[in-house]
């Protein structure tokens, strides 16, 4: 009987060394009893450095009130889903997302099991980002006027549709007013676009445009990204204006709404109703003035139902309703939007694409585009990496095979058809490769200035640098 226990007990282990989350249990004296390989991963430590040692030996940087572990062996009680920012002895810094459980035996407490997810490198990226926001909001010129971080217009939003004219239409309407505007589409569809282009077009449109993906974030952060972060609040924790604050006099543009966590959400809504702002872990309010703009790409009514989003939010936000349809019901716009994007990736490559065969037009009339507009920009992208440097016309057999099907067969008729041409063909390229060698030499490779003696773009010397395969010499 002992055998299989002793069997059981390191099938268990084996397999809690396999999981994708650090698992960590100490005893009441806070000594470490097992340490799965991910913890050891994540702390950048050895199991044998922790297993056997007191806890607060291996991080020193916690203590009896920061630490979750030495919280449940006071309290009893478990916690989830806790943020925790620390230090291990060898100096490197962690954030965490822990689970802590107590154990006990006969009611008495005898340890603590954590279960913890690493998101070290996530909070270093939102940080990133986060510090730059807050040097432009403290920067000196705050008070002045500051160029936009919206680049996109009324103008750059293409098509014909009735439907879509029609929502851009009441977008140009509501970019008048400030208030909140809720933006439904499927993904793809240019709802943050449509979101620039109101910002762009109204009162705001010298202040800042801020954009923030809800489903980008583990929801632990989000709130002190939304609202800041006074020092103290957390290990770790800094003073931090949120994208409130950053967005005070702007736009702020709240992306797939739907999957932030409804207790923010109830936060949202009373900043919303009052205009005010509290760090978290901070004790004074501020007032912001920001438009709020949202935008989700599943219906509001679904999302009613499925319980993702509160009805008051939803009565709060719903004030200009914006929805813009899917690619698949506004086709003929394709055309339009294929050559706009012809023309722009002429540019970033450096080609000369005339245009799109007419068989090649018509399997892109004939596609369902489930990415949508984003989705026919990469399949034109994904065209003039198969196409060679002297076509002048998109065929059948550049398109991306989920659209185009199986095209092997016209790939080969093409390559057949352009053989006669391909003598001529392989002297230009050389010509132009000699030349490009040429001129990185007398430059001695620096790109901007190859790229502007040779009159084009520095994308599009790239481009060419990787398809003649020319590298520096060492």
């Amino acid at each position: 009987m002992s055998g299989q226990n002793e069997h059981g007990s390191a099938y268990f282990e084996k397999m809690l060394n396999i999981i994708d989350v650090g698992v960590h249990l100490i005893d009441r004296e806070g000594i470490t009893i097992f340490y799965n390989d991910k913890m050891a991963e994540t702390d950048g430590l050895k199991r044998e450095q922790v297993v056997g040692k007191n806890f607060f030996e291996l991080f020193p940087s916690l203590t009896n009130d920061t630490s979750t572990f030495m919280k449940v062996l006071q309290t009893g009680i478990e916690l989830r889903e806790k943020i925790q920012t620390y230090v291990s002895v060898t100096g490197k810094r962690i954030t965490t997302i822990n689970s802590t459980y107590p154990l006990l035996e006969n009611g008495e407490i005898i340890g603590a099991l954590e279960v913890a997810k690493d998101i070290t490198s996530i909070v270093h990226l939102h940080d990133q980002i986060l510090d730059l926001r807050h040097q432009i909001y403290e920067s000196p010129s705050k008070d002045k006027k500051i160029t936009s971080t919206a680049r996109y217009h009324f103008s750059d939003l293409i098509g014909s549709n009735e439907a879509f004219l029609q929502t851009i239409s009441f977008a140009k309407k509501a970019s008048r007013t400030s208030s909140p505007v809720l933006i439904c589409g499927p993904t793809g569809t240019g709802k943050e676009l449509v979101a620039q282009s109101i910002h762009n077009a109204g009162a705001r449109r010298s202040r800042l445009f801020i954009a923030q993906n809800c489903a980008a974030v583990p929801n632990e952060l989000m709130e002190g990204i939304m609202f800041g972060t006074a020092r103290g609040a957390f290990t770790g924790a800094i003073d931090r204006a949120g994208l409130f604050e950053q967005a005070n006099g702007g736009t702020l543009l709240l992306d797939e709404l739907n999957s932030l966590d409804l207790v923010l959400q109830a936060k949202l809504l009373r900043v919303l109703q009052d205009g005010l702002v509290r760090r978290v872990g901070g004790t004074k309010e501020q007032q912001v003035d920001v438009r709020i703009i949202t935008a989700m790409n599943i219906d509001p009514k679904e999302a009613l139902d499925k319980g993702l989003l509160r009805s008051d939010l939803f009565y709060r936000l719903n004030v200009v309703n914006l929805t813009l349809p899917p690619l698949a019901e506004r086709k003929e716009d394709i055309p339009i939007l294929t050559n706009h994007f012809i023309d722009t990736f002429n540019d970033l490559f450096g080609m000369k694409i005339t245009g799109i065969a007419p068989a090649a037009m018509q399997r892109l009339l004939d596609y369902h585009w489930p990415g949508n507009i984003r989705e026919l920009s990469h399949a034109i992208e994904s065209t003039y990496n198969m196409m060679e440097l002297e076509c002048e016309i998109i065929e059948e057999a550049h398109l991306p095979a989920s659209i185009a099907g199986n095209n092997a067969l016209r790939m080969e008729q093409q390559v057949e058809k352009s053989m006669i041409s391909r003598g001529l063909t392989d002297k230009v390229k050389q010509l132009e490769k000699e030349a490009i060698v040429n001129a990185l030499t007398h430059h001695q490779y620096n790109i901007t200035l190859t790229a502007q003696a040779l009159g084009i773009k520095r994308q599009a010397l790239q481009y060419k640098l990787n398809r003649y395969g020319i590298v520096r010499k060492p």
